[in-house]
């Protein structure tokens, strides 16, 4: 599957973005589907992600704030987020994988990933 992120942007304290992500190739909608980002300097490190069945699973960081999501009809995830801070500058990559895996939130597990999109948060 091919992955296509988008939706990343500017913003200020507190702002928020949505961000896209839209698979071509085959279906997503038994996939598991992640977000994760990468600052500068940084790991790769997870974001939330998104299990068949709709069960969800966030980074103790972004828990309240930010909301993954997926939409069967268009073959898409978002990543809704809110309240954005100064440590959520990053490039957000989405991934996706046939199975779910209790190693969710390891980098390694996904073979099908986007190409990032930059977020920049400013004061």
């Amino acid at each position: 599957v091919q992955l296509q992120a988008s939706g990343g942007g500017s913003v200020q304290l507190g702002g928020s973005l949505r961000l896209s992500c839209t698979g071509s190739g085959r279906t997503l909608s038994t996939d598991a589907l992640v977000w994760f980002r990468q600052a500068p300097g940084k790991e790769r490190e997870f974001v939330a992600g998104l299990r068949p069945g709709s069960s969800k699973y966030y980074a103790d960081s972004v828990k309240g704030r930010f909301t993954i999501s997926r939409d069967n009809a268009k073959n898409a995830m978002y990543l809704q987020m809110n309240n954005l801070k100064s440590e959520d500058t990053a490039v957000y990559y989405c991934a996706a994988r046939v199975r779910w895996t209790v190693a969710y939130y390891d980098y390694n597990q996904y073979e099908n990933w986007g190409q990032g999109t930059q977020v920049t948060v400013s004061s």
